[in-house]
């Protein structure tokens, strides 16, 4: 415990001395939706995952984690983000043995109905739309060894507002390593755990529609056929929100059925400060009716000026006849004068 203690200490000095600088390229991205996090219980723990998952939410997380899954999983989860924004994740995977686990996932963004206004019409035309964004992402882990385990993800990212489309390529590479040290246990798989991931490598976004054609007089001073003559807007092109994440988590404490897990990871990303998120797990384990999950955070220590704050929420599994289960899971985050956010998980297990 002494040494743990002093490596905790460590991390965060170092961490916390390293991401002083102020941010020199905030809101230079776009796609911003991939930075909002997907999944109750790594949302729960104040997004520091990266070295903790071991479920279909690795997706999001680090696709290394999706190596540790033992049973083929379908996960549904459903976020209600700020100012009536929506989003959820629909994933599944495959576990396959001696292969790996294959995975398809979705997130989608609802950003609701807003009306048309123009220069002439600034109250609205009267016509609606609906923007969205999507990303689907195609993954695969798998624990090479039984320590080291190595994950990829292919993802079409893809955003609309009115008639304008824009799209991107970008992939995510991750792995968890097992060190087995500080194990409180002879177990190694109680040991500390390191996790390491990029998200978002990929292709520029640039919006291209019918919505830029606009008819331009280019001699206003002349009469003749020069008034409509049809001309389109040319936008620049935009950088998806790169993250890279480092993390390191550990087991404090594994009496009995019960196991507590600490958790820290440190995020680089290319359109703001850095920044340090902290997280618990408290979980018990309920023979023959499954494992309960107590689970806290806070996200975005150091970061410039951030919103974020402390996150709570917990979860279950339950075991169902003929070796499945069902897991349910939720996340309340704090999100400073944005308001409160919370995150909605189910997932089946068979």
């Amino acid at each position: 415990m002494k040494k743990f203690c002093i490596t905790l200490i460590f991390l965060v000095t170092m961490f916390s001395s390293s991401y002083s600088q102020k941010p020199i390229r905030v809101g230079t991205t776009t796609a911003n939706f991939l930075e909002i996090g997907f999944g109750a219980a790594g949302n729960a723990m104040g997004d520091a995952f990266v070295s903790v998952a071991d479920d279909l939410s690795s997706i999001y997380w680090n696709p290394a984690g999706l190596g540790y899954m033992t049973q083929t999983e379908a996960m549904f989860i459903y976020q209600p983000w700020l100012v009536d924004i929506n989003t959820s994740f629909v994933a599944v995977g495959v576990v396959l043995p001696r292969i790996g686990t294959l995975s398809l996932g979705l997130i989608s963004v609802d950003y609701g109905d807003m009306q048309v206004t123009t220069l002439a019409m600034q109250e609205g035309t009267g016509e609606t739309f609906s923007p969205n964004d999507i990303a689907v992402s195609c993954s695969y882990g798998r624990r090479i060894t039984t320590w080291f385990s190595f994950g990829a993800s292919a993802k079409y990212i893809s955003s609309t507002i009115w008639h304008m489309t824009a799209r991107a390529f970008a992939v995510d590479l991750g792995v968890i390593i097992n060190t087995g040290f500080f194990s409180p246990t002879a177990s190694k798989k109680h040991g500390l755990n390191l996790g390491m991931s990029i998200s978002n490598y990929g292709t520029k976004m640039k919006y291209d529609g019918i919505d830029l054609i606009r008819p331009i007089d280019i001699l206003p001073d002349e009469a003749g056929n020069f008034r409509d003559v049809p001309g389109q807007f040319r936008l620049q092109d935009w950088e998806l929100p790169l993250i890279f994440r480092l993390g390191v988590s550990i087991n404090p404490i594994v009496r009995g059925n019960q196991q507590v897990t600490l958790s820290v990871d440190a995020l680089h990303p290319n359109n703001n400060s850095e920044s340090v998120n902290v997280g618990m797990q408290y979980a018990v384990l309920l023979p023959t009716l499954g494992k309960l999950f107590l689970r806290g955070g806070y996200k975005a220590l150091f970061m410039e000026k951030s919103e974020y704050g402390l996150s709570l929420g917990g979860g279950v599994i339950m075991n169902l006849f003929g070796n499945k289960k069902i897991k349910i899971d939720y996340a309340f985050r704090n999100v400073g004068i944005l308001g409160n956010a919370h995150s909605y998980s189910v997932s089946f297990l068979f």
